[in-house]
């Protein structure tokens, strides 16, 4: 069972139990408050892991070294989340989409198409093309083909921005698989914040 202390089907030691690579882990990653995501908690008892998973997150979602627009890579995140019900995820990037769009009509109308599978109804072109390829390489992996990736490049995608889709929905999925399998939740997290855009993987001061 989860509670409020220990919002998962595992154990998540609290900050202050926390002490030496732990606590060093914790003390980046928290944001405001020192409130430190369930996300990044549930792989206390294994803080390697932690430093790994911070590492890919602020890789593909908030590196100046990629070029597609952040709320876009946010777009990708829900999407992806919601193919694989990952309630934790939806919550968190949802939140995240809505205040980098500042338009709660917009972000509203994102989502209901996401969730109905519809993203033509609000997107078309290359972001069409991308959001359908995380969702079938989501879905059907093994389904995937060359003409797939040809599709997103006569949409209008380049290489680089095909591997930057990849990679947000290749975290997503293994993301979303660490949050359903220990049964996590949000109980107690803030929902929206995002360390900033920079080009070290250490820069964690939450937005």
């Amino acid at each position: 069972m989860t509670d409020e202390a220990n919002p998962a089907w595992i154990r998540l030691v609290p900050y202050g139990e926390s002490e030496g690579y732990l606590r060093t882990l914790y003390d980046r990653v928290k944001g405001p408050g020192g409130k430190i995501d369930n996300v990044m908690r549930a792989h206390s008892l294994r803080p390697h892991t932690m430093e790994g998973h911070s590492a890919l997150y602020k890789s593909v979602l908030h590196h100046t070294g990629n070029s597609t627009p952040v709320w876009f890579l946010e777009c990708l995140a829900v999407y992806t989340s919601l193919s694989n019900r990952c309630d934790y995820s939806v919550a968190h990037h949802f939140a995240g989409l809505s205040r980098l769009l500042a338009d709660e009509a917009r972000a509203g109308a994102i989502y209901k198409a996401f969730a109905a599978a519809q993203p033509e109804r609000v997107f078309q072109g290359k972001e069409l093309a991308l959001l359908r390829y995380v969702r079938k390489l989501t879905l059907d992996p093994q389904g995937m083909v060359e003409a797939d990736v040809a599709a997103l490049r006569e949409a209008g995608a380049n290489d680089g921005e095909i591997l930057e889709a990849n990679q947000v929905c290749a975290y997503f999925n293994y993301s979303n698989r660490l949050l359903n399998g220990l049964g996590v939740t949000t109980k107690g997290d803030i929902l929206g914040t995002s360390p900033p855009n920079t080009d070290s993987l250490d820069d964690w001061e939450h937005q």
